[in-house]
């Protein structure tokens, strides 16, 4: 198996072979659009298993809204509208005939136009909110929890399997409330969960924080992210959580009876995280011989490889192999035997080293002898010989140590790079040479936001919920600032 490119050498190039390589996804016939393969959409599954739960544990129900958007629902929200315009396909036609000059081609009907154009969802706000209005006439009727797993488009330019992709598949949640404190209270809760999914199933350390007003999701009052550092010191957003006021409900005329018989507009949130989450996963652990996965959201947890000449020692070690297999199994871990004669042991090892299985466990005709195993961790690469008797505990007790070794490995990145600075020039170096989270003092105004990210391509992630009030003044302008803010290159 080809090795990698190192990551020091050309981190986007080792990015773009991982994906390959490690069997994730590959790029369609179709500019932009990704073929998601089994062994990336198992790890999808599981992410979407773990948040659906924790979607469902906090009251949510899920549904599904169409593809296609009628143009005059796009457009009543202004903002949305006007924040996705540039990124909308769009449909026209309904049908396809043949080409008389050239037979054996299609072309477009031009007696097929449509009455109106459909916009191919970017995002739903609009079709559900048209929905919403049929279903809301009393404050009996609220709150509404809805959440759905589909498919959006949005007609990106420059893109990157799993981190930018002209299709792609997300959660987007979509609800109503009878007050603006319900509707807050609920986006703040829904980025917490985003940011425990991250931690406890990822590994990956997050920072919640506010987005500055420039920063905003089209058509919210206030949008809250969680924001995640790479390995080379840029960072991703990693999911969003919009509290929407009553923007939407104006747009759509949504209101609600109270109990005092007056109509009110209901108000709003929503929320989603996407694919980009799998390229967060790759960015945030993996390494020159490939994935490094969090046994939570590995789709096998343990792989036992056989080593072995003729039928004789394969059958002598398949029956401890096999017998070890179903005791893992029994106690919730997906093991694959490999006892494939097509490759070689050796090609084996590299095979789910860089699929990032988190154990793999290794038996020849000499650990029979010995009564032992082989037991390799991914996280770490270390190797240890163990007795069969003990293995089968001693594997299932390192899928909780490997989780937390991730996570401890990942929150010591961040932390050796993220930085205070006070001056432009130190920001400026910072930005350059190591990256990382930056954080500093800022005006609040956009115009210097502006400068700033012109001048070094580095943005505001956020403004962290937990921020402390700090006097200081802004790194560009001098002004005044009350807070520090996380600027960061990001993907």
């Amino acid at each position: 198996m080809a090795k990698l490119t190192k990551r020091e050498d050309n981190y986007s190039q080792w990015y773009n072979e991982l994906v390959v390589k490690a069997d994730l996804a590959e790029n369609s016939e179709v500019r932009g659009c990704m073929v998601i393969k089994p062994y990336g959409y198992s790890i999808w599954e599981k992410m979407q298993a773990a948040l659906d739960k924790m979607f469902k544990d906090t009251g949510h129900s899920n549904a599904y809204f169409p593809l296609f958007v009628p143009k005059s629902l796009f457009e009543a929200e202004e903002k949305n509208a006007e924040g996705f315009a540039k990124e909308c396909a769009v449909v026209t036609h309904y049908r396809l005939k043949n080409d008389p000059v050239n037979p054996g081609k299609l072309i477009v009907d031009e007696n097929a136009k449509l009455e109106e154009e459909l916009i191919v969802r970017p995002t739903s706000e609009a079709i559900i909110w048209k929905t919403y209005k049929n279903w809301i006439q009393s404050y009996r009727d609220l709150p509404i929890l809805v959440n759905q797993w589909a498919n959006v488009v949005r007609w990106e330019m420059r893109t990157r399997l799993f981190l930018r992709t002209t299709e792609f598949l997300w959660q987007e949640g979509h609800t109503a409330h009878a007050t603006k404190k319900e509707a807050i209270d609920e986006t703040e809760q829904m980025i917490r969960v985003y940011a425990e999914f991250a931690e406890k199933f990822m590994g990956v350390p997050v920072i919640q924080g506010l987005k500055t007003p420039a920063e905003r999701f089209a058509g919210a009052e206030d949008t809250y992210c969680i924001e995640a550092l790479m390995q080379d010191g840029k960072a991703l957003q990693a999911g969003t959580s919009h509290f929407l006021g009553q923007n939407f409900a104006k747009a759509f005329d949504v209101k609600y009876a109270t109990k005092e018989g007056t109509q009110e507009y209901v108000w709003a949130s929503s929320w989603g995280v996407s694919t980009r989450l799998i390229g967060a996963l790759i960015m945030a652990h993996s390494d020159d011989f490939g994935l490094v996965l969090p046994p939570k959201l590995a789709p096998i947890h343990v792989v036992i490889i056989p080593i072995y000449k003729g039928e004789e020692q394969l059958a002598q070690v398949s029956e401890v192999a096999i017998e070890m297999r179903a005791k893992l199994q029994t106690l919730g871990l997906t093991v694959k035997y490999d006892d494939r004669d097509t490759h070689k042991p050796g090609f084996k090892f590299a095979d789910y080293e860089m699929k990032g299985v988190p154990v793999r466990v290794a038996i020849g005709p000499k650990d029979l002898e010995n009564g032992t195993v082989e037991i390799a961790r991914r996280d770490t690469l270390e190797k240890q010989s163990m007795s069969i008797g003990s293995a089968v505990d001693h594997i299932y007790d390192l899928m909780d140590i490997i989780q937390e070794n991730i996570y401890a490995k990942a929150l010591k990145f961040r932390a050796d790079n993220t930085h205070e600075v006070d001056t432009y020039d130190e920001f400026k170096k910072r930005v350059k040479e190591s990256g990382g989270f930056i954080s500093a003092h800022w005006d609040g105004t956009e115009e210097t936001e502006e400068r700033i990210k012109q001048e070094t391509k580095a943005t505001i992630r956020c403004i962290p919920i937990d921020n402390k009030i700090e006097q200081g003044i802004c790194i560009r302008t001098g002004k005044p600032s009350k807070q520090r803010v996380v600027f960061a290159k990001a993907y």
